[in-house]
């Protein structure tokens, strides 16, 4: 099995390091029926529709 020659620097470790903290923004679809912003596979809390079809009733 291969062994490093050299120690790597702080810089390097912290930089490789650094990548596994990324934050993505959240991931958002568009209601078929009322078109509002809502993460995938969730009920619009709106309208109440998923797939198509009314699951919740809403009380506006």
């Amino acid at each position: 099995m291969a062994v490093p020659k050299r120690r790597h620097s702080n810089a390097r470790t912290n930089s490789r390091r650094a990548n596994h903290d990324k934050k993505e923004p959240r991931h958002l679809t568009y209601c078929a029926q009322c078109s509002s912003a809502v993460p995938p596979h969730t009920v619009c809390p709106k309208c109440g529709h998923y797939m198509g079809r009314k699951v919740v009733d809403i009380d506006s």
